[in-house]
């Protein structure tokens, strides 16, 4: 328990000096993971490969999955699935036909154990990046929902070549149907699991329960899907994406706290992953037998080569072959410039997945200690050599501002005007209707709340023309204001430290002022 306790905070130490110092999260948690692996007396991390994949990688995919667009995953379903299953096989193929010329005596089923972990990608740092540097968001969501789907596709693949190198019979077309049943298996699961609880959500009057309600969904949609042999990371993400898409129905405390809950699960739970990773080495090291380096390294530079290689000759020919081959795509989906697939394929990091894999591979199969070193040395180097350059390969090579943000800002700019005369108009009738009018200061204050939220979303537009002033209104009355909230939270602070209001009162003011702050700071 000590242990983990001081990895928890150990791996959030880092977290935060990364994140004030500019740095990658996942890189500077990799580096030091490395560098405490080798400091006498720190104990050894094992990766146990159920505890990753039942503790980790739910509550992440499911994180990643509230956060997304059905309507832009569905958008892009041709090249999510080309990515997250199409890439995957191929990679199981091609690496496992190197990994068999390479490694001399390396049966054919166990090369092909190799390539199904090393297939998925682990895309956390570098849709970090892609955020952070503000590259287009069709990037963003075919990464977020390749680095999701093709976890799926890998641990099904793995375990079918595992049972192969293990001595079981099947066909290739038994295969296909196996894949199809657990992949339609698992969305089915976490729909359905899905489906009461969006009606539970609903009818609790909690916002507390309703997340934990939250909390519990993700590990009971893998761990129902798993003992049903099916897909936990599809039941997952489909539970994930449909009550994403219906949070609108929850009520507005519930939804502030999911957010918040999930984001502080997220960063914790990323924290430890990757500085696991890095924890890995010595252990790794114990289990290989093996002394000669020189021909270890030799291996593990092919295996990393060809997994660099793979993605680059897939994402290209997938990303225009299609729409040279179909007229249809072409007028729907025009080509993109080059950079758009350079930087897919620059972004094909491997990480916990593919080394909760290379732990679960059974103690009888043959080379599994050169199996386990080889991963974690993919592992190890696309995060350093991919994270560590793909800020540099954005800059050099990434597009240009696309203009989304300014559409965003324009939709929003009509919606809210829409919005605001509605809401105006409501109060109109409500006016006419009732029997009392309301103060006329109060129907004033209202107009003017009509009024600030409508110039708000113009102002935000009209600020992106060279000619307007640097500093809109509305970004001075959120100046001030802020200043105001900070000067009322000193006095209410000086008057409970003298005795003149109790905790409990300023406990309550407090609240209603980080909630009017938070509404400032939205931007």
């Amino acid at each position: 328990m000590t242990e983990v306790l001081l990895l928890a905070v150990g791996a959030t130490l880092v977290s935060a000096g990364a994140r004030r110092a500019g740095m990658p999260v996942p890189i500077a948690l990799v580096v030091a993971g490395l560098a405490a692996s080798f400091v006498p007396g720190v104990p050894d991390y094992h990766l146990d490969p159920e505890l990753a994949l039942l503790v980790f990688l739910p509550p992440l995919v499911y994180s990643d999955a509230l956060e997304s667009s059905y309507v832009n995953l569905r958008a892009n379903a041709r090249p999510i699935g080309l990515l997250s299953v199409g890439l995957v096989l191929f990679t199981t193929g091609v690496v496992g036909v190197v990994a068999h010329a390479v490694v001399p005596g390396m049966p054919w089923p166990v090369a092909f154990v190799l390539g199904a972990i090393l297939a998925p990608t682990d895309a956390v740092a570098a849709v970090a990046l892609a955020r952070r540097l503000g590259l287009p968001r069709r990037i963003v969501t075919i990464l977020v929902a390749e680095s999701i789907v093709n976890d799926a596709t890998g641990l099904t693949a793995f375990r079918l070549t595992v049972a192969v190198a293990l001595g079981a019979t099947t066909s290739i077309l038994s295969g296909v149907g196996e894949f199809l049943l657990v992949s339609c298996g698992g969305v089915t699961i976490g729909l359905l699991l899905a489906l009461p609880v969006r009606r539970l959500r609903g009818w609790l009057d909690d916002a507390v329960t309703e997340n934990a309600v939250s909390l519990a969904v993700p590990f009971a949609a893998y761990a129902v899907a798993e003992s049903l042999h099916a897909s936990g990371v599809l039941a997952v993400l489909a539970a994930g994406l449909y009550l994403g898409h219906h949070s609108t129905g929850l009520s507005h405390e519930a939804r502030l706290q999911e957010k918040a809950t999930w984001r502080l699960t997220t960063c914790l739970l990323e924290s430890v992953v990757f500085a696991l990773i890095g924890l890995q080495l010595r252990p790794v090291l114990h289990a290989l037998h093996t002394t000669d380096s020189a021909v270890l390294g030799r291996y593990a530079a092919a295996v990393f080569a060809t997994v660099l290689v793979v993605r680059i000759c897939w994402v290209f020919p997938a990303t225009y072959l299609p729409r040279r081959l179909s007229a249809r795509i072409r007028e729907r989906d025009p080509s993109p410039p080059w950079q758009l697939p350079a930087l897919i394929s620059w972004a094909g990091m491997r990480g916990v997945v593919s080394l909760a894999a290379a732990f679960a591979v059974p103690a009888e199969l043959p080379h599994r200690e050169l199996l386990l070193f080889l991963t974690f040395s993919v592992v190890l180097g696309t995060l350093l050599l991919q994270g560590l350059t793909f800020p540099l390969v954005v800059r050099l090579i990434g597009p240009k501002e696309s203009g989304e943000a300014h559409k965003d800002d324009l939709a929003e700019a009509v919606a809210q005007e829409a919005a605001a005369d509605a809401g105006w108009a409501r109060v109109e009738e409500l006016v006419t209707v009732g029997g009392d009018a309301p103060p006329e200061h109060v129907l004033d204050r209202l107009r003017q709340l009509a009024e600030h939220r409508r110039a708000t979303a113009w102002e935000r537009v009209r600020a992106e023309v060279p000619a307007q002033p640097r500093e809109t209104p509305t970004a001075v009355y959120r100046r001030l204001r802020r200043e105001m909230l900070a000067a009322e939270r000193r006095v209410f602070i000086q008057l409970c430290k003298q005795g003149r209001i109790t905790h409990e009162v300023l406990r309550r003011v407090m609240h209603d002022l980080d909630l009017e702050e938070s509404v400032l700071c939205r931007d």
